[in-house]
Formats: C-alpha cells, structure tokens, sequence
C-alpha cells in the first residue's frame, strides 16, 4: 500500500514475497573485519568531515554499512513491522488532513473567526519542522524504536486532548503538542524501515508503509467528516487516538529494535548543531535534501489553489472536488506498491526522473487538459500516480546516503525542509494565482518538479548493494 524505489541489484534480488533480510549476515555492530574506505559518517561518536581526496570524487558512493544486507530480529515478522509502520502513517496523515475539512465547523462550534482558522493548520506545520530536527539526534542515539514509541504515546495523548478544546486557545495548543509529536514520527518510520530492511527491499516496504497517507486519504476523511458531521468535530480525533493507541501496542509488544550501530554523540543542541553541519558538508547530502525541499514547493504551488481554480473557472462543486481528491488516493495505492517493487529491480534514480519528467509535462498541460468534473477526475488519477513514482523512492534512497547512527538525522532533516518548502510554496501559491491566474502556478512547479528530477540524477548517487557479510577487501 504504499511506494518505493531501488537500485540495480548484481545477483538476484528477492521477489515480493520473500522474507526480507533473511540472509545469514551477522549483525552490522559485531562486524569487525575493516573496510577499504571507511563511510564519510565514519562510526564515530561524532562525524568525520570528508577528506579532501573523497570530497574529490566525481560520485560519491554512500557508506557501506547503509547498503549492507541487516539480519532483522527475530521478534517479528516483517509484515507486521510493515503493518505497524503503515498504521502509524494511516493515524498521522488522517489526524493532520481531517482538519481542513471540517474547519468551517470548528469555526462555527468554537466561534472562531474565518481569519484565524488557518493558523490551526500552519502551527502544526511549524512545529513538525522544529521537532523532526531536534528528534533525529535523538533517534539516532536512543533507537528508531523508542523514539516511535515515545511519538506515538505522545501523539495519542494529544488526539484526546482534542476532546477538551474550548475554544482557539485551547485548539492550538493542541495542534502544536500534536505538532511536537509528528515531528517525532515524521522521519522515524522511514529510518526505522532502513534500519530493518535491506536496500533491495527498502522500496517495496516504503511503498506499503507510505501508502498509509492514501488510505487515510480514501477511507479515513470521508469517515472522520461523517462522524463530525453526526458527533461533532471532536469525534474523528478519537477516532484516530485509537488506531495511533493500536500502533503504539504494536510498537511495544510485537516490533523490535533492529540490532544496528547507534550513535554516541551526547545529546546536545550544540552537539547536533554540529552533526548537521558536518553532514552538510558532503555535497550529495546537500543536493538531497534541495531536492526534496522542491519536491514539496512543487506540489504545494500546483495543489493549493487547484480547488479554487476548478471551483471558480470550471463550475466544478465541492463535492466533485471530494470525489476527485476520493480518486486521486485510489491511484496512489494501486500504484505504489508496484512502483515499490518496480524501483528494488531497475534502480530508484530513473523511475524518478521519469516520474518527475512525466509530472512536470502533466503539470504544463493543466488549463487545457481539465475542462470539467470527468477530465479533472481522470487528470488527478495520473497525476497522483506520477506523484507515486517520487516520493517512496526517493525516501529509500535517502536511507542509503548515510550510515546507521546518521540515518535519523538526515531523515528528520529532510522532512524539516520538506515542510519549508511546502509553506513556502503555499506562500508564493496565492500572489501568483490573484495577479496572473492559476497557468503561472502550473508553470512554476511544473519547472520545480522539473529541477527536483533532474537535482536527483546528476547530483545524488545510488548505491550498489553490499550482499556480503563484509566488504570486500
């Protein structure tokens, strides 16, 4: 249920329905035979810089130790841990899209103005990016798994809070305490899946885990909107206090911290400040972490103001809107799991640029291809297809880039720039579409979309897999 991207596998890579990481490899800490050329995030208590001759090379190649095949604990199935991931993803992105919908009723309920309603959605924003980079660190040094404990503890006890709400005080102090624990989540699921699962397999589970957000998007709204509808706004937040209490039980009880190498660093914002800046310095990481940033400048350009333009330009209802958003999750789940599979066999970096050359070409023709309800319906089918193909990929590749005790850093980095980018999107959205109208909004990230593609390429390497126990010497 979800997308995913891969590399070119020398050997045969397994199929589908083969346990991952079921080889005989010994776990990546008690491997102790040396390596020719030690990863730039050497294992460290803090990074080591590049080395000038490293910083020379024309493709910098990810550490080893990211790429070599782990031996998943044996306390669960990776299915389940498939699942628990999936269900976590299901319970965040349902709790963060449910409020837009249903904001005219809380405005009404709480009387709160039409003004200030907005800012009960960009708080949450804000506070995801402020946290997902202060959790990374955290990550990295305590283990994916407590840290996916602790944010979905938190994040189950701030959906009740929702209970309690009186009014706009109230109401946002909610959302920034649901914010502190999204950005918990928000890179830890992709960097537990790297932990667990070896790099041929990291876009298939990416794929099912990352198509959580399309099932909410499917079955989790239209419920959450009904039950607002009959209950009050309040119900679907209990709702999803209980699939994210679910997650957190299986966390606990079933999912297993994979026996990886963590950091040693202490735990301080000087101390993480620096890390940063470290990994910073290998340009890969910095062309990474700019792609992702247009990944989602690109998308909030094109998708902020779409509704509006199909409402005011097209006479398309709000219901017809619900129906095409209804369809669009349809696709995403129909194709990112197969996108998933598809991206472990021929390599992540081309089913990406082809995404992103086939969405920037669909993002052109906009204004011309929609001209009603039938054609936007199967307009945002490919379109959501397309937007499939980018983004399970790539967050499998970024697990590569990096070696274990890094791994939630970047992660948490990168959903930090995402969130940057996408405001900032939302930001340049509206200007454009008032002064020139909605063609200069498919223009622009359109040529985003374009650059992300392309930034992708020529900039980030994709790594060949190390199937061994140990690397060659």
């Amino acid at each position: 249920m979800s997308r995913v991207g891969a590399t070119d596998v020398p050997g045969a890579s397994p199929g589908p329905e083969a346990t991952p990481g079921s080889g005989t490899s010994p776990a990546r800490e008690t491997t102790a035979a040396p390596a020719p050329s030690p990863a730039p995030e050497a294992s460290s208590a803090s990074e080591a810089a590049p080395t000038p001759e490293a910083a020379a090379t024309p493709k910098p190649s990810p550490a080893p130790d990211a790429t070599r095949t782990p031996t998943p604990p044996t306390g669960a199935e990776p299915y389940l841990v498939v699942f628990t991931l999936w269900l976590l993803v299901f319970s965040s992105g349902s709790q963060t899209m449910i409020l837009s919908p249903i904001l005219p009723m809380i405005g009404d309920q709480l009387q709160i103005a039409d003004s200030m309603l907005g800012t009960l959605v960009s708080v949450y924003s804000i506070m995801v990016g402020v946290f997902a980079i202060l959790a990374g660190p955290v990550s990295d040094r305590i283990g994916r798994r407590r840290i996916l404990i602790l944010g979905t503890g938190t994040m189950t006890v701030a959906l009740c809070l929702h209970g309690l709400v009186t009014g706009y005080v109230s109401f946002i102090a909610v959302r920034i305490f649901a914010g502190c624990a999204g950005g918990m989540l928000s890179g830890a699921a992709v960097s537990y899946i790297g932990d667990y699962f070896p790099y041929e397999r990291r876009g298939w589970a990416t794929g099912w885990v990352m198509s959580g957000s399309a099932f909410g998007q499917i079955f989790g709204i239209p419920l959450g909107i009904l039950m607002a509808s009959r209950w009050g706004f309040r119900s679907p937040f209990y709702l999803f206090a209980a699939t994210m209490a679910a997650t957190v039980l299986l966390l606990a009880l079933r999912v297993p911290q994979p026996d990886v190498k963590r950091s040693r660093a202490r735990l301080t914002v000087g101390q993480a400040a620096s890390d940063y800046a470290t990994m910073l310095k290998r340009p890969e990481i910095v062309w990474a972490a700019i792609a992702f940033f247009m990944m989602f400048l690109g998308v909030s350009i094109f998708v902020i103001y779409l509704p509006t333009w199909l409402e005011r330009d097209l006479g398309v209802t709000g219901d017809q809107i619900a129906l095409m958003f209804l369809v669009g999750g349809i696709a995403n789940v129909l194709t990112g799991p197969q996108v998933g599979k598809l991206s472990d066999r021929i390599g992540r970096k081309r089913i990406i640029l082809l995404g992103c050359l086939g969405l920037s070409i669909l993002m052109l023709g906009t204004v011309r291809l929609v001209t009603g309800p039938v054609s936007a319906y199967v307009f945002f089918f490919f379109f959501m297809v397309l937007v499939a193909t980018r983004i399970s990929p790539f967050s499998a590749l970024l697990t590569a880039l990096v070696s274990d005790e890094r791994r939630g850093s970047l992660m948490s980095l990168t959903v930090a720039l995402g969130q940057v980018g996408f405001a900032l999107g939302g930001a340049v959205a509206g200007p454009l579409f008032a002064e020139v109208g909605y063609v200069s909004n498919t223009v622009l990230s359109a040529a985003a979309v374009l650059a992300m593609g392309l930034i992708v390429w020529f900039f980030v390497p994709e790594p060949v897999p190390d199937r061994s126990p140990n690397p060659p010497t």
